[in-house]
């Protein structure tokens, strides 16, 4: 049997120390880092609980500096309201590009587009998403008469997954409309996750005989 102080009913001291573990392994999970830092940090306060109650005073110590590193950078990238974000275009045929593809195909293939595939041409462009100066995405689109841009491929690679860059890329800020000459952008929605993703960010189901999946965002 558990020993608690202040008259704490051991089973649910038990149970503290089962969610802390919970939680443990749920941050560990995340490809997020604020979601990596929010979670690890109710993990370390739920821990600091329990040894308290067991009187393992050692382990209090450890949760409270973990509590403290946790809630340092989440308090760092929260306030980081000054993040930088560009866009740059690529050559269709350069090496970085095939580089930054291959890398994350797997993932690419899984996640996001499962029959993408890179074809360089004249009405198709490629675009880094920067995020402080850092390749944190890609698009790849192509480029029709009537203003507007087909998404062939919208990538964004696990660390950025916080649906910032999809919503700045989508705006009048980033300079996209001047990149392609276009302010219609429009996607082949096919998988329930794209459906997710584009609805998210404010694309809307625009049907045509032609393309009975397109959802599309006037820019």
């Amino acid at each position: 049997m558990l020993t608690t102080i202040h008259g704490v009913n051991p089973t649910l001291v038990e149970a503290i120390g089962y969610t802390g573990s919970a939680l443990v392994i749920l941050s560990l999970l995340q490809k997020s880092i604020l979601r990596l830092r929010a979670i690890g940090l109710v993990a370390s306060l739920t821990f600091l609980l329990y040894s308290i109650s067991i009187e393992a005073y050692p382990i209090a110590v450890v949760n409270v500096v973990a509590a403290s590193i946790h809630l340092y950078y989440l308090r760092k990238l929260l306030r980081r309201k000054s993040e930088v974000f560009r866009i740059l275009r690529l050559r269709p045929d350069g090496r970085y590009l095939r580089y930054f593809l291959d890398f994350y195909k797997e993932d690419i293939a899984t996640r996001y587009q499962p029959d993408f595939v890179y074809e360089p041409a004249p009405d198709v462009i490629a675009v880094f998403m920067l995020r402080d100066l850092v390749p944190a995405g890609l698009l790849v689109a192509r480029l029709h008469g009537d203003s507007s841009f087909e998404i062939l491929l919208d990538y964004v690679i696990p660390q950025y997954r916080d649906f910032k860059l999809a919503k700045w890329l989508y705006s009048q800020e980033s300079g996209l409309v001047a990149e392609t000459n276009s302010r219609v952008a429009w996607a082949r929605v096919t998988t329930p996750e794209q459906e997710e993703y584009f609805t998210k960010i404010g694309f809307k189901p625009d049907k045509t005989p032609l393309v009975p999946e397109r959802y599309s965002y006037s820019i």
